[in-house]
């Protein structure tokens, strides 16, 4: 990016963070989620260390936060509530230590204080002879507001401080953050979508909201809850760890992963074991704050714009970004739809790097309304492709157009057709290469065929040296075929050839069914028509109205497989596969065990199991797989960091459970 692009970048940016925090801060409204605005603040910051010329005082991040409430009195903080610069790796960790140790003498010893970040509305307490006289909310940093009456209501604040054996100064202050449990937070969405009210989008907006209500009682009814992290106050403590201590004495919850760090390594360590757990905390968190532990040392390194240098704050991989989108680009599937696929400016998320993200129909591009060049928000929750959540078009540059499906596929020039009724549009050409190899790749995936060693590039250069043009071909293979193609060696053919072998010998009916790649029919559907007609051949027989008669399977799924298999041409290809492989009829049995007749979803990463792991533990004890949350569902299993599921689940009111609940309920 040249200097004169990343000026008008910054310029674009500073507006919009500007305007963002203004709603969060001083409004109380999100319009984006924290993590996104955390994601444009990241860039800016970046920008401005590359050109530091194009650093201003104005600019957002040398500022803390927006102007005070107009409907509280201003509360002015005798030592500024400062922010903390945030850090997203292990290498901008090491980058702070770096920039530290230039300030101090060069043999100083470093150790650090590590603790949980939790999201809440930071809180500055004073304490006159002990007893509570003042609570301001934050504000601008320097003016907060006046909040004391909220503060009295909320049980982890001590009215009064214990006594200590140290001899306290007649004015105390503490700081800390306020802020909303979990179970909290869902009652209290369950009551507003009862009442017909907007859902809060995270217990740190519904946390601000109920600290900043004007009628107490309706503070006291949010149940908050309060850590404290820090004393202003000077009472002779030499560490930050102290600083803990003296805390719990006086009377405040002040954290139970705290944790005294000597070397960069054990600051890692820490942030991975609170990875491990943070999603079964009972509070939200987005990250650890890292504190040099000797205050003296950290008076000494003092302060730079708004943000201590002594302390940083140890961010997540956030599960939301924003970052520009590339180019949008068409894919073709094995049913021959056309799918969008937004190109991205590479982002970290989630802990890995995204360069794409599902654009799913023309119908989604315009609801949108995204177009290339747009800075957007993209979400990767688990192992879901990134989705794009919502355009920032203020952001947007001038000369853009909106997207419009190509009228021949991009793969075989043939025409394009739009069904009426349908939101897809797909290629009418049954032999385009892109739906032939897409068709192949789904007929030996893990839940089709599942034939070891043969990827993409392996059926692609099978394809190229004409061996192979349907998935029967692919029984027919000899070791003398495999060995000479690039990427194959005497074992390697062996092994795939003996993988191939062993699915010749017998596959279940249900894995068949799915290997056909049937349009609207998934392996749930399949493993269904398997259980009911125990055989390929009386499947084939079926009419449209007896499928209907399965669970779950409507007349548009019943049509789509009475076609497939009345098709000439599946005809012929059904012919040559039964002739080269043996399938497997289901026996006859009802369904049994702890989850008969159980319909369950899982999201978020499971400790103890993978996701195929989990799915075959549901259908053993004889339960539903279902990827998608309903009414009809009767468990969501959470695991670390769901996905919408799991509020989903909540608001629908369908029963939510954790990995220990759902090992029990499988027996």
């Amino acid at each position: 990016m040249t200097k004169a692009e990343a000026k008008i970048r910054v310029a674009k940016l500073r507006q919009q963070i500007d305007h963002y925090r203004y709603q969060y801060h001083v409004l109380d409204k999100s319009e984006i989620p924290d993590a996104a605005l955390d994601s444009l603040k990241h860039e800016l910051q970046s920008l401005e260390a590359q050109f530091p010329d194009l650093l201003t005082p104005d600019s957002p991040t040398q500022r803390v936060g927006g102007k005070p409430l107009a409907k509280f009195t201003k509360a002015p903080h005798v030592v500024p509530m400062l922010s903390l610069n945030d850090v997203f790796s292990p290498e901008e960790v090491a980058d702070w230590e770096t920039r530290i140790r230039k300030l101090l003498p060069a043999k100083q010893k470093l150790s650090y204080f590590a603790e949980l970040k939790v999201d809440g509305l930071a809180l500055s307490l004073t304490y006159q002879d002990g007893v509570l006289t003042r609570a301001a909310t934050r504000g601008d940093g320097r003016v907060g507001e006046d909040v004391t009456q909220n503060a009295k209501t909320i049980d982890a604040i001590p009215l009064r401080l214990r006594q200590t054996s140290r001899k306290l100064p007649a004015t105390m202050e503490i700081r800390g953050e306020v802020f909303m449990l979990r179970s909290v937070f869902d009652t209290l969405n369950k009551q507003q979508a009862a009442a017909g009210q907007p859902l809060y989008a995270n217990p740190r907006n519904a946390a601000a909201g109920a600290v900043r209500q004007l009628d107490p009682k309706i503070t006291a009814n949010r149940k908050l809850s309060f850590l404290a992290y820090d004393m202003v106050t000077d009472i002779g403590l030499r560490t930050h760890a102290e600083v803990h201590g003296m805390l719990a004495e006086l009377g405040f919850t002040s954290g139970k992963h705290n944790r005294l760090c000597h070397t960069l390594a054990e600051i890692e360590q820490y942030h991975k074991d609170i990875d491990k757990v943070r999603a079964k905390l009972p509070f939200w968190m987005d990250g650890n704050v890292i504190s040099v532990n000797a205050l003296a040392l950290v008076r000494q390194l003092g302060v730079v714009g708004k943000t201590p240098r002594g302390a940083i704050a140890y961010k997540y991989p956030a599960e939301q970004a924003t970052t520009v989108v590339e180019d949008i680009a068409v894919q073709v599937g094995r049913t021959g739809a056309l799918t969008p696929v937004a190109h991205l400016r590479p982002v970290q998320v989630a802990g890995s790097t995204v360069s794409r993200a599902t654009l799913h129909n023309l119908d989604e591009i315009r609801r949108l309304n995204v177009r290339v060049g747009d800075t957007v928000i993209i979400q990767k929750a688990g192992e879901i492709i990134p989705d794009i959540l919502q355009v920032l078009p203020a952001l947007r540059p001038k000369g853009t157009s909106a997207f419009q499906m190509p009228k021949r596929c991009p793969i075989c020039k043939a025409a394009v057709l739009h069904p009426a009724g349908e939101v897809a549009y797909y290629c009418t050409n049954k032999k385009c290469f892109a739906q032939q190899m897409e068709n192949l790749q789904h007929f030996v995936a893990k839940t089709a065929f599942d034939i070891v060693g043969l990827g993409p590039k392996i059926l692609e250069s099978l394809w190229n040296a004409d061996l192979i043009r349907t998935p029967a071909d692919i029984f027919q293979l000899t070791e003398a075929d495999i060995a000479p193609l690039e990427r194959f060696a005497e074992t390697s053919a062996k092994k795939l050839i003996a993988s191939i072998e062993a699915k010749r010998q017998g596959v279940e009916l249900w894995r068949f069914i799915n290997s056909l790649g049937i349009r609207h029919v998934g392996e749930q559907t399949s493993r269904a028509f398997a259980q009911q007609f125990r055989t390929l051949e009386k499947l084939q027989q079926a009419d449209a109205e007896t499928l209907q008669a399965v669970p779950d399977v409507g007349l548009v799924v019943a049509e789509s497989i009475h076609a497939y298999f009345k098709d000439p041409e599946t005809k012929k290809m059904l012919q040559a596969l039964a002739s080269r492989v043996r399938i497997l009829p289901v026996a006859a049995g009802k369904q049994s065990g702890p989850l008969a007749g159980k319909s369950i979803v899982v999201t978020g990463a499971l400790e103890n199991f993978s996701r195929d792991a989990a799915k075959e533990a549901i259908r053993k004890a004889g339960g539903k797989w279902t990827d998608s949350v309903s009414k009809k569902t009767d468990f969501v299993v959470v695991g670390e960091n769901p996905g919408s599921k799991a509020a989903k689940a909540k608001a629908l009111g369908v029963k939510v459970i954790d990995e220990q609940a759902f090992q029990k309920l499988l027996g």
